[in-house]
């Protein structure tokens, strides 16, 4: 065994094929690869962490969550590079991408679901393939990370509303049962120190998550303006429009009644 073989280096470096022969193309393509590795680690981080939330074991729990987060600062800091692309450069290469587009990502889709922001919608971009579209709409139906999170303290005796605790495929929604028990937590974080601190890693992971989006909306602006998206969507102006989900609305509506 040495380094390549471990790594099926044969396999990963030989997965970029240009199209359009342009110089900028394998910039692109190498990208979003390294993109949807970060999203596999990323996914894989996040159902280790619904688990242990599940089982009440928190300190392992914040372990996952925290790699979540600095999972997001690596693609966050990825766009910085796929901006040294110039509208020009971009242009040159564009038609030789068709219809396909980062819309159509199902690792994406799956994170979005796993932080709440479910949409049965978003199953339609995917019926193409009966596999992946059968993964996805599996993780709609499943609980969200934070919806394990609430379930977690219902278990330690705060007044959920039982409506709440139940799954659904649809997104996050505040609740002033939930919002009550984190302000309580917030008020007494000596006394549930851990439920504290867990309310933080995920505002962390939220944080860094629109920290993600943001630097897509500035790249895909930089780069195309306000044209239309490859794949059919309205580019910029949906972008933007994603910055407006709340993921965890009771963690940000707490701030301010504290």
């Amino acid at each position: 065994m040495n380094y390549g073989d471990y790594l099926h280096l044969d396999q990963v470096l030989q997965a970029q094929h240009s199209l359009s022969g342009d110089h900028n193309e394998l910039l692109f393509i190498v990208q979003h690869q390294t993109s949807e590795l970060w999203m596999k680690l990323a996914l894989h981080e996040l159902r280790a962490a619904r688990e242990c939330l599940l089982a009440d074991t928190l300190p392992s729990a914040f372990k996952h969550t925290a790699r979540v987060s600095k999972i997001m600062e690596q693609l966050v800091h990825a766009w910085d590079v796929l901006a040294t692309m110039t509208p020009s450069e971009y242009t040159r290469m564009r038609p030789s991408l068709g219809s396909s587009s980062g819309f159509q990502s199902y690792q994406y889709r799956m994170i979005e679901f796993m932080l709440g922001n479910k949409n049965a919608a978003m199953l339609k971009p995917h019926a193409h393939d009966a596999a992946v579209h059968a993964m996805v709409e599996t993780s709609l139906h499943e609980p969200s990370l934070y919806d394990c999170a609430i379930s977690l303290l219902a278990a330690r005796g705060f007044a959920i509303n039982p409506q709440r605790l139940t799954t659904t495929d649809q997104a996050t929604q505040f609740d002033a049962s939930v919002e009550a028990a984190f302000l309580h937590i917030y008020r007494h974080p000596d006394s549930h120190f851990d439920l504290y601190q867990l309310a933080e890693e995920l505002v962390d992971l939220e944080d860094a998550f629109r920290l993600w989006r943001f630097r897509h909306v500035s790249t895909v602006e930089r780069i195309i303006g306000f044209k239309p998206g490859t794949g059919g969507t309205a580019g910029v102006a949906y972008l933007r429009k994603m910055l407006d989900v709340v993921l965890f609305p009771e963690l940000w509506k707490v701030r301010t009644d504290l």
